[in-house]
C-alpha cells in the first residue's frame, strides 16, 4: 500500500513538472512558422546563422510603447549586418495596423502570434501561461538562446550581448 501511494506521488510531481515550461539560456529556441505583417512567410528555422532579437509586445502595453524608439535605433544600428529584428504580438491586423501608423517600427512585426507565445512562454503547474509584456529573446547564430529578459529599459544589456555574438 505505501508502495503504490509513493508511486502515485511520483507519477503526480513528475506530471506536474513535466506540466510547466521555462526556457532558458543555451536551450534550443523552440522552431515556429508565422506570418510578417506583409503576409509573407516566416520560419525561425530559416534565420540560422543569424542574431535574432525577439520582442514580444502588445499596442495596450505603456513599457512596450517606450521601447519602441530604442529597438528601432538598435535596428537601425544593425542594419546590413546578421541580425534580424521582430516584434511579435498576440493582436491581430486591425489593432496592429493603426498603432504603427502612430508608432512606426523599422523593422518587422509578427502579428498574431499567439502559437509563438505559447512556445515561448513560461507555464506554472496549471498549465496557466507566464509571460509579461515587453518580453525579449535574443537567439544567437546556431539557434539557442542567448539572452532572456522581461521589462523595461532592456536594451542596452541585448546591444551588448548583439555585440559580442557578431564578434564571435
Amino acid at each position: 500500500m505505501r508502495t503504490a501511494f509513493l508511486f502515485i506521488v511520483i507519477l503526480a510531481l513528475s506530471i506536474s513538472a513535466a506540466a510547466q515550461q521555462q526556457l532558458t539560456v543555451g536551450t534550443e529556441a523552440p522552431a515556429f512558422s508565422a506570418e510578417y505583417l506583409n503576409g509573407k512567410p516566416l520560419e525561425l528555422n530559416d534565420l540560422k546563422g543569424k542574431v535574432v532579437v525577439m520582442t514580444f509586445w502588445s499596442t495596450r502595453c505603456l513599457i512596450c510603447h517606450n521601447e519602441i524608439p530604442k529597438l528601432n535605433r538598435m535596428a537601425d544600428s544593425y542594419k546590413g549586418r546578421d541580425v534580424v529584428f521582430l516584434a511579435l504580438t498576440m493582436e491581430n491586423e486591425s489593432v496592429v495596423n493603426p498603432y504603427i501608423k502612430k508608432n512606426p517600427f523599422r523593422f518587422d512585426i509578427v502579428p498574431n502570434s499567439f502559437g509563438v507565445v505559447l512556445k515561448y512562454a513560461d507555464t506554472d503547474a496549471s498549465g496557466r501561461i507566464r509571460m509579461g509584456f515587453p518580453s525579449y529573446y535574443l537567439i544567437d547564430r546556431k539557434g539557442k538562446i542567448n539572452l532572456r529578459a522581461d521589462g523595461w529599459d532592456k536594451t542596452s544589456n541585448i546591444d551588448t550581448r548583439i555585440a559580442q555574438l557578431l564578434s564571435e
